[in-house]
């Protein structure tokens, strides 16, 4: 399994022989000026919630790549109302696909679309495949919910929003890993503007001190499990 960081919380993950775009805001962010969206390889779009920062460019990468859009069901709907392919999901539920297992979690969040579209309640994603679990929160609060991640599944990695103000911030981020029980954890959705920069060396360390390992990859780099 591969990882890509595209800049804020989009992600590109390889596994299975198939190509996962998540939450694409990637025209809309100076700093991943570097990403040309019309090359990205996608079968299918992950969408947590409706935000323009998270869905601005899911339409772009459906119209050029086929790509299925994967999210809950008045996402999936209002994408599948434009023509695209799409799979609907709610939370607890979760679907075997091609490339490996989804379930659809919760998050705590808010969720509509930037014309004003209800966009359903948000959620985060536990994927299973090729031997490697991990889960991808979204934009979240620190919830309890956390704890029934590792009832079900163990976890390989964790991917943490860290950036504070919409979402949790980086104290709140290392208890959601106790909750999680994986020590392993990239950090997603800060720096791209003001109210969420965040002190890079100081997250570092404070993940360290409680015996975990904090990721915060450049944008366009990759890790592989």
């Amino acid at each position: 399994m591969k990882i890509t960081y595209y800049g804020h919380a989009s992600l590109a993950i390889e596994v299975g022989g198939k190509n996962i775009i998540v939450d694409p805001f990637i025209t809309g962010n100076p700093k991943a000026s570097g990403i040309d969206i019309n090359v990205i390889k996608a079968d299918y779009i992950l969408v947590t919630h409706a935000h323009g920062d998270h869905v601005l460019d899911v339409e772009a990468i459906a119209k050029n790549t086929n790509a299925v859009i994967v999210s809950n069901a008045e996402i999936a709907t209002y994408y599948g109302n434009k023509g695209f392919n799409s799979h609907p999901m709610n939370h607890g539920g979760s679907w075997k696909f091609d490339f490996g297992k989804v379930k659809y979690v919760n998050a705590i969040h808010s969720s509509s679309f930037p014309d004003g579209t209800y966009g359903g309640n948000p959620g985060g994603f536990v994927i299973e495949g090729e031997h490697k679990n991990i889960y991808i929160a979204g934009d979240t609060a620190l919830t309890y919910d956390m704890k029934l991640i590792p009832l079900r599944t163990e976890l390989d990695l964790v991917i943490l929003p860290i950036g504070d103000n919409f979402t949790m911030d980086v104290e709140d981020a290392i208890i959601a890993s106790d909750f999680v029980e994986c020590d392993k954890i990239l950090g997603y959705h800060f720096d791209t503007f003001g109210y969420i920069e965040i002190n890079h060396e100081e997250a570092i360390r404070k993940f360290f001190d409680k015996g975990k390992d904090l990721m915060l990859l450049e944008i366009g780099e990759s890790i592989e499990l």
